[in-house]
């Protein structure tokens, strides 16, 4: 039986690409309600996903006031907090997509409304869900790296330009790699350190690649008069305890060390990365030692046995939150840290200086 009613803010591809399909297969909530600027998009997605008598709307405004569980938000990132928040306001909990917010201020409003209204809110970090990410986060709240003073976040493409919609639009978006995939990165690697509270920043970005014509691009070319956000940006953490991270986010560089929304840590008493698969290392009976467990069917740590894709768990763990029966994995507080870090290296690549925190 259903037992959830949603609502879908943003038909493009984040809600048909990963919400709507993992929506169905979880199987608990149906989709009742589409809205999007363009209203064949929403029309569109309404055909696929949703009831019968699904609603189609082009104004937010006018879907929140439905009698809905809960609210998707898969809008180009400049709108996250204003939907947000009024749809927090309304009552609704809300699924929001990375990354929070446009800037830290934003993120912070949308603390503030969610505490305000004790409605949920969860950040779209999928790959929280992963089974590396799982096992990791497990070995990392044990204790077996102890203090985990240095970490690597990595996201970077060696030629994957997202060419389609808004995303080289720095107005729409707020950012370009750094933003989009260098989220992911960073929230993994606070998250597996526990440790969100930053002192300073200091950032770096380039346009170096983005005026090529024929870029070898995997989504072919780009144009280059509108690709208006950063080819790549990087990223000096200096946490309060004294660790550092260091954030490296790129959809263009000349490099062969291609790695997405992956971590690297070294703690006390051992060390983890997931470059080419997780592998954990250290020492033992004064021999150096790699671990490389075995993450296949059943590793997924939540659920016993099933192998559930990261953006099926993650609705899952999101229903379980609103019907009383569980937390959410992603705290909103922790998702505002992020996005306060990833401001801070945009401000510290404008100003050219140290951003005290």
């Amino acid at each position: 039986m259903k037992s959830l009613k949603l609502g879908i803010i943003g038909c493009g591809g984040i809600a048909n690409g990963k919400h709507l399909p993992a929506v169905r297969k979880e199987g608990r909530a149906e989709v009742v309600a589409f809205c999007d600027i363009v209203e064949e998009r929403a029309c569109e997605a309404a055909k696929k996903y949703g009831t019968k008598d699904a609603k189609v709307f082009t104004d937010y405004r006018e879907l929140i006031k439905l009698d809905l569980d809960a609210v998707y938000v898969c809008t180009p990132n400049r709108s996250h907090c204003e939907i947000t928040v009024a749809a927090l306001n309304a009552g609704r909990h809300v699924m929001c997509e990375k990354p929070m917010a446009v800037n830290y201020n934003q993120a912070m409003e949308m603390v503030e409304a969610a505490r305000k209204t004790g409605k949920l809110l969860n950040i779209g970090y999928q790959n929280r869900y992963r089974a590396d990410s799982i096992y990791l986060k497990q070995e990392c709240a044990n204790g077996e790296l102890g203090d985990i003073y240095y970490a690597k976040a990595k996201a970077i493409r060696r030629r994957a330009v997202p060419t389609w919609g808004v995303f080289l639009n720095e107005y729409e978006q707020g950012g370009g790699p750094l933003i989009d995939i260098g989220t992911h990165a960073l929230d993994l690697t606070l998250w597996m350190m526990n440790n969100y509270k930053p002192k300073s920043v200091v950032g770096t970005i380039y346009h170096k690649l983005n005026g090529e014509r024929q870029p070898a691009n995997a989504w072919g070319p780009w144009e280059p008069d509108n690709f208006t956000v950063e080819d790549s940006a990087f990223g000096f953490v200096i946490m309060e305890d004294g660790a550092t991270i260091t954030l490296e986010a790129s959809w263009a560089l000349n490099t062969l060390d291609v790695h997405e929304a992956k971590t690297v840590l070294c703690g006390t008493k051992a060390g983890a990365d997931m470059l080419n698969g997780l592998t954990i290392n250290g020492t033992k009976n004064d021999r150096l030692y790699e671990l490389k467990p075995d993450l296949e069917a059943g590793g997924v740590a939540f659920y016993d046995g099933d192998a559930v894709t990261p953006e099926v768990l993650e609705q899952q763990t999101f229903f379980d939150a609103i019907l009383g029966n569980g937390a959410l994995v992603v705290l909103p507080e922790q998702a505002a840290v992020v996005t306060q870090i990833l401001d801070a290296v945009y401000q510290s690549a404008r100003e050219g200086r140290q951003i005290l925190l």
